[in-house]
């Protein structure tokens, strides 16, 4: 029977956070597959896709009582209940924390979890399972699988005389034109945003796509001050200037509700950019008639690229259930578990009238099967296209590597690039303050 390791003395980063009541794991009271309660936090149940697999765990394990505190991650009332001793038996959060959390102690190895469950770890992909990944020691489980492609509107395309073919990323140099005609900017007023880049969240991308990662592939090393970072930032920050400059930019993108049937496609509001695959989805929920296609990031030589993140599934040190928490880790990432959740969204989808694009998770064994055993052609050209290139893009997807400073890391270069866009430092003093600020926190960590 795995029992999890007890409480050590940690987290001195949450000295100070009041404790937050009802987040508490339950009782571990059985081995094997766990019985008692589960407590998780960070998790929600918005859709079918959620609620199919808890459904699924439930049946299997009727013993186990599961609460679910639905909400967003949030690291206060993380750190604060492992720190006075009463954590959730399970926390769902994105993958890219893993490895500050693994290294403050905050959440358990799952070696023993692995092996006491017959989880089979080749069935999630590699770049999932190294971003959960800490110096050979695997911290959380995968969940989701998201990456990064081009939407383009083709009306506006056609509107400003282009092709599709014409919408060029590898060509840095003949971007500023292409923003320039295909945005919409009257005096102080935007109505169209030509193309977005994305910054600060996409930065690494664009950095990928000039040569160079943010961080190396062990996690022990910043490369922001890098010439092709500073090429990066400076090429994509200028397209926002030509676009109204970042205040009225980011006011304008702000208003967009990407969820809804005035989106800023439904409404002409964007033309070209980058943006999660799940879009795809709600595009095909809530505006199955317009005229979108999707292309893949390409790096400068027109190679396809896409960065990828996703969330996971871990285990904080002192949760009262671990036997339980990882039967449930293990069943809501089983293919079986994904296959039947797959199958729920299609009649979702039927039910509404609206094209099924797909479900893309970090494990590529029910990713096959859903495609071959679930999935349909729509007969919408568009939707259908853009479920290809989402898959031909997975294969060439890269991912921040998994950092003993992950936070920190990932504050240093966002706010590198927001003091750029709010005209508080140029780009290259910007990148060399991230710089120190990441080399200063990677190397505390490493201590």
């Amino acid at each position: 029977m795995w029992k999890g390791p007890g409480l050590a003395a940690l987290l001195t980063l949450a000295l100070g956070v009041t404790g937050c009541g009802g987040v508490g794991g339950g009782d571990g009271t059985d081995g094997g597959t766990g019985s008692g309660s589960l407590t998780t936090l960070g998790f929600s149940l918005p859709d079918e896709i959620a609620t199919t697999r808890v459904d699924r765990f439930k049946q299997a394990h009727p013993d186990v009582t599961v609460n679910i505190s639905e909400g967003a991650f949030d690291e206060q009332v993380f750190l604060s209940a492992v720190a006075d001793g009463n954590p959730p038996d399970l926390v769902y959060l994105d993958r890219k924390l893993i490895g500050t959390y693994a290294s403050r102690g905050s959440v358990m190895p799952l070696t023993d979890c692995v092996k006491d469950q017959g989880i089979n770890l080749d069935q999630y992909r590699p770049a999932a399972r190294e971003q959960v990944t800490l110096n050979g020691t695997l911290y959380g489980i995968p969940e989701f699988y998201t990456v990064r492609v081009v939407y383009l509107n083709e009306a506006v395309l056609r509107k400003a005389g282009l092709s599709p073919d014409q919408v060029n990323l590898a060509d840095w140099a003949g971007l500023p034109a292409l923003a320039d005609r295909l945005a919409e900017v009257s005096g102080n007023r935007i109505n169209r945003i030509g193309l977005d880049p994305k910054i600060p969240e996409f930065l690494p991308m664009w950095a990928k796509a000039n040569g160079v990662d943010l961080l190396s592939a062990d996690g022990r090393t910043a490369r922001l001050d890098d010439p092709k970072v500073l090429e990066a930032l400076r090429t994509t920050v200028e397209l926002i200037q030509r676009q109204g400059g970042w205040g009225k930019f980011k006011g304008f993108r702000d208003t967009f509700d990407f969820f809804g049937a005035e989106s800023p496609l439904a409404r002409d509001q964007l033309a070209v950019w980058p943006m999660e695959d799940w879009f795809l989805n709600q595009a095909a929920k809530n505006t199955p008639e317009a005229q979108l296609l999707v292309k893949p990031f390409v790096d400068r030589q027109g190679s396809p690229l896409t960065m990828s993140n996703g969330q996971a599934w871990a285990i904080p040190k002192g949760a009262k259930n671990p036997e339980a928490a990882c039967a449930f880790a293990k069943e809501m990432t089983s293919t079986d578990t994904w296959v039947a959740a797959a199958k729920a969204r299609v009649e979702a989808r039927k039910a509404a009238n609206a094209p099924f694009t797909g479900l893309y998770t970090g494990n590529a064994e029910a990713d096959r099967r859903i495609m071959s055993e679930v999935y349909q052609p729509s007969g919408n050209p568009r939707f259908d296209q853009a479920v290809q290139t989402i898959l031909s893009v997975q294969d060439h997807a890269f991912t921040i590597p998994a950092s003993p400073a992950a936070a920190e890391f990932d504050k240093a270069w966002m706010d590198a690039v927001n003091r750029v866009l709010s005209g508080q430092n140029d780009p290259a003093e910007a990148l060399r303050r991230a710089q120190s600020e990441a080399t200063a926190a990677l190397d505390r960590a490493a201590k």
